[in-house]
């Protein structure tokens, strides 16, 4: 027997639907029905890929006793963090705050009455072990503490909003523009830090953080020990963790694309799962990488390897890219659970059988493969050496991915398994691959457009700037209904209208097509004035209902749709996707540049003197708005023609943004403006890049 979430579109919502729980969406319904019966809220927060939320629903959710005291004693609501990642952001902080440490799935108790949580952890097993009290236990005690001790139950819940209010207003110092300097500074050492190698034990991506590095290692600033940090350290912080990325387990070496983290420092063995925001953030950096003259092998077949991934197995064929593919697969229709890795792992025994002894020693030679494994008993590739690999290596590659999909690299599509019924029940050639969650989220997608866009001004493959105008227009025909713009699409349907982070990343993305279609032919409209315009119309919804007139700054939700929430949150912290103000501000200095409007750059003024105290107190929080910082401190545009900027979009100028011109002053080359100022004409492309190094350093 079902329950109300057989009839979700979301796929995480989906695979709940068999739960003896009686799960309710998030809705007034469920609200008025809990106040009504007097029932604490239990909700849960996850995703479709997130692994311990699996485990979660295999093992508690779907415990006849557990469902049956949840069902007397709670109103329980299941929530897909994608869906309304406003409701995860505020929920997610009151976990933090109350046991200092966050994660999915997100479980956390509300009073009915005014939605306030109480109580909060992450995963819960149904027997106490791994130092974690059953969840009986919990549900039980939580129960008879929500019905006994009301005084105590109202002064914590007391605590809880105003902490969560305070966050949402944001103490402010007195920081000033004429701070900006040491503000970078601080920024840039801060970051520099979190992804060095050893410090922090990091094993994610942490691309806000490289990309800020990367951008910032052209100064030369000061450490605070007084020791001249030299552009060369700093530098070769971002290139290791490039070298990390493309060398190490985190990449799939065989199929292409990025799994989610490592859970060792040595990125070695990932958490399988596929994110397509991880995918477009880590194709823009080392894009970034390469154009800043990092130009390892490694990094150009990483990322064509990838956008391979993203064409054969991650773009629905009305244009856009679906969301995630899960960490865990069945090896056989029998199984009953997945099995974390198993489409990606390979045991000592089938690659003996499978690749030829001379080709088993090459592999041997360049990736991590031994009898034992790495992984239990079996071997995640990861690569020895830097450099080009063999022809005859990418042969055996092929093999391997021949055995794992059925089909050869050159084929164009491999159909998503969209549940675990399918993934058993298909007729695949090779292994059962793990179940794709085929949502359209326009945050996600932007990412990917934005580092597809930027890869085609370096690389030059029309496949990339094809695949990004795709999505783009995916986008543009299908998410606005009513004239609002809307987060996701379920099969052609638009849902839930559009928040922060969909504005502010769709933007970036259009705003880099604009400077990638520069490279294109004239047309009697240029396509990259649509995309440009197309920007325009966009950010004048996202000022009118999302801006903060009072605060400056961005709210997560538009003002007709923050009605269910207990606090109205201006995002700042970066987190798996970059903060959404950090992005928004930039844009809005690109905007500037682009329409010589000065309303924007009154905008991003007033958005940095909101964040300028978080900045101050907390830079290891918010790598993006320092980003946006250094582009509104250092924004360059540069006028000249197509010709010209052919030859110049290759290089890796942070603050640029640039205008084509059919005519430049006779004799010269282009012009390169700051600020509100043009510089004298320079007579020679030598000449020119001496003033755009110069502007981007006037900070």
């Amino acid at each position: 027997m079902t329950n109300r979430l057989a009839e979700a579109k979301s796929l995480y919502l989906r695979k709940h639907a068999l739960n003896p729980i009686d799960w309710w969406y998030w809705c007034d319904e469920a609200i008025a029905t809990a106040k009504a019966q007097n029932k604490p809220i239990f909700l849960s927060i996850g995703y479709s890929s997130c692994h311990w939320c699996t485990v979660m629903e295999g093992e508690a959710f779907s415990d006849p006793a557990i469902a049956e005291y949840m069902n007397s004693n709670f109103l329980p609501i299941k929530v897909d963090r994608e869906e309304r990642p406003d409701l995860d952001s505020i929920y997610m902080q009151a976990l933090q705050m109350m046991s200092g440490q966050g994660g999915w799935p997100l479980n956390i108790f509300l009073s009915p009455e005014d939605l306030v949580p109480f109580y909060a952890g992450t995963y819960f097993p149904v027997e106490p072990r791994y130092g974690r009290p059953g969840f009986l236990q919990v549900l039980t005690a939580l129960r008879h503490y929500y019905d006994t001790e009301k005084e105590d139950l109202r002064e914590r819940k007391a605590a809880v909003l105003e902490s969560l209010l305070s966050s949402s207003v944001l103490q402010q110092d007195t920081v000033t523009e004429s701070q900006d300097n040491e503000l970078l500074r601080q920024g840039w050492e801060t970051s520099t830090g979190i992804i060095t190698p050893d410090q922090y034990n990091n094993r994610f991506p942490m691309i806000p953080y490289a990309e800020l590095v990367l951008r910032l290692s052209r100064f030369a600033f000061p450490s605070s020990n007084g020791n001249q940090a030299l552009k060369y350290d700093s530098k070769q912080v971002c290139i290791q963790r490039g070298l990390d990325l493309v060398l190490g387990g985190i990449y799939d070496h065989v199929g292409g694309g990025f799994h989610r983290y490592t859970v060792d420092p040595t990125w070695t063995v990932p958490h399988f799962e596929k994110m397509l925001y991880d995918n477009g953030q880590i194709v823009e950096y080392l894009t970034s990488l390469w154009s800043a003259g990092v130009q390892e092998p490694a990094i150009e077949r990483a990322i064509a390897l990838t956008v391979q991934w993203l064409k054969r197995e991650m773009t629905a064929d009305s244009g856009y890219f679906y969301a995630a593919q899960d960490a865990d697969s069945f090896t056989t229709s029998a199984d009953v659970e997945p099995e974390e890795g198993a489409f990606y792992v390979w045991s000592y025994s089938e690659l003996e059988q499978l690749l030829t002894s001379s080709e088993l020693a090459e592999l041997q030679e360049q990736f991590t493969v031994t009898p034992e494994g790495n992984f239990e008993q079996k071997n995640v590739l990861q690569r020895r050496h830097q450099g080009e690999l063999s022809e005859t290596l990418e042969k055996t590659l092929s093999k391997l991915f021949v055995a794992r999909y059925g089909i050869t690299p050159d084929s164009a599509t491999f159909p998503p398994a969209r549940n675990n019924e399918e993934a058993k029940s298909s007729n695949w050639q090779g292994r059962i691959p793990p179940v794709t969650d085929t949502k359209m989220i326009v945050g996600w997608n932007s990412l990917m457009i934005s580092g597809l866009a930027k890869a085609y001004g370096v690389f030059r493959q029309p496949e990339y700037l094809q695949l990004a105008s795709q999505a783009a227009n995916f986008i543009l025909n299908n998410q606005f209904v009513n004239g609002r713009f809307y987060r996701l699409n379920y099969e052609g349907e638009a849902t839930v209208l559009a928040q922060s982070e969909d504005y502010a990343f769709f933007i970036k993305a259009l705003l880099d097509l604009h400077q990638a279609s520069l490279l294109t032919k004239n047309e009697e409209k240029p396509i990259s004035s649509h995309w440009l315009d197309k920007a325009i119309a966009i950010q004048e919804e996202f000022d009118e209902f999302l801006w903060s007139v009072e605060l400056g700054g961005y709210f997560n939700t538009a003002s007709d749709a923050s009605q269910d929430l207990i606090v109205r949150e201006r995002s700042y912290l970066d987190n798996a996707t970059p903060s959404a103000n950090g992005v928004a501000i930039a844009n809005l200095v690109r905007l500037t540049l682009l329409t010589d409007n000065l309303h924007y750059l009154d905008l991003a003024e007033k958005g940095l003197n909101a964040f300028r105290s978080v900045m101050n107190r907390f830079p290891q929080a918010c790598p993006s708005l320092f980003t946006a910082l250094d582009w509104y401190r250092n924004s360059t545009q540069i006028r000249t023609t197509t010709e010209q900027i052919n030859s110049l979009i290759t290089r890796y100028l942070p603050t640029v943004m640039f205008v084509e011109v059919s005519n430049v002053p006779e004799g010269h080359i282009g012009l390169v403006c700051q600020g509100l100022k043009c510089l004298p004409a320079p007579d020679t492309l030598e000449q020119l890049l001496q003033q755009v190094e110069q502007s981007q350093m006037r900070g």
